[in-house]
């Protein structure tokens, strides 16, 4: 996997090359399955902890929602209520130990969650578990749901929550997958799964790790681009969600996704069509299940 700091072409490419690999989703009841094709899910042959231990006390399992080659997503209930556990690859793939991958997939993930605490479009983080994990709070409401119609300030808030993340040098990339965006029950929008965001730090502050690898123009040009990516998948979900609250001029500005949107569109294509082809050999279903599937909708 090329992560955005090494991925400076298009994260909106990076994102195929994840769901490339994103083809075990596997639903716990699917065990054989599982257990065969174990080196595709992130745990192995593992499943979520029945059980974990936060600081505020024990917080039990009641559902996995997706298990695929880079993470794995659960439900759990504790004194606090709700909440999710993500966990990042900790199984080898084929001997060659893959938990440095976890760990950093974990690390960056949290990093950006801390960066966005005080935006209230983004669920709360309660901390770290393991070395490979962190949780944060379960945002009550559903997915967005294709063809949903939604409140007149559903997307007016969520254009304002974007600008807010863009505003701390960040671009959310993964805009363009529905379910990321998170109908509450209150109807107010909520933004999940910063796996594949990019932060760029501004001027005269001190890059870490591979970002030291990237000029100073490139890493603004990049996070430029994509910031642009966000707003065009933003005003496609506005067009086929509320089209009566668009001008004409954001209509005709949601069909042009430029250069990068193209590219991405190219080079997925096949890559999706490859992944669905494994999956169905493997497993025998051509597609993961997915978060604003039926599985999701049911009540706990």
């Amino acid at each position: 996997m090329l992560y955005p700091h090494l991925l400076i072409l298009s994260a909106s490419v990076k994102g195929s090359l994840v769901r490339f690999f994103q083809i075990a989703g596997i639903l716990p009841s699917m065990a054989a399955n599982a257990s065969k094709h174990a080196w595709l899910r992130a745990l192995g042959a593992d499943d979520l902890p029945s059980e974990i231990q936060l600081p505020d006390g024990l917080y039990t399992h009641l559902r996995t929602y997706k298990h695929d080659f880079f993470a794995a997503t659960g439900l759990y209930r504790g004194p606090a209520g709700k909440a999710i556990l993500k966990m990042g690859r900790t199984a080898p793939l084929l001997g060659v130990p893959m938990e440095w991958l976890g760990r950093y997939l974990a690390d960056h993930e949290f990093d950006l969650y801390d960066a966005v605490q005080d935006l209230a479009g983004v669920p709360r983080c309660l901390g770290r578990w393991g070395r490979t994990g962190f949780v944060h709070v379960f945002v009550e409401g559903h997915p967005l749901q294709r063809k949903e119609q939604v409140g007149d300030q559903f997307f007016a808030e969520l254009s304002a929550l974007l600008a807010d993340i863009h505003r701390k040098s960040i671009a959310y990339v993964d805009l363009e997958k529905r379910e990321n965006i998170l109908v509450g029950d209150d109807g107010r929008p909520y933004l999940i799964d910063f796996q594949i965001s990019f932060r760029w730090p501004g001027r005269g502050i001190k890059r870490d790790g591979l970002l030291r690898l990237i000029p100073e123009e490139l890493g603004e040009f990049i996070l430029r681009r994509l910031q642009d990516g966000d707003r065009y998948h933003l005003l496609k979900h506005y067009r086929r969600h509320r089209p009566d609250l668009l001008t004409h001029e954001e209509r005709m500005a949601s069909y042009r996704g430029g250069f990068f949107i193209e590219l991405h569109r190219r080079v997925s294509r096949p890559i999706t069509l490859l992944r669905r082809a494994i999956l169905q050999r493997l497993t025998g279903r051509s597609r993961s299940p997915k978060q604003d599937g039926p599985e999701f909708l049911v009540s706990d």
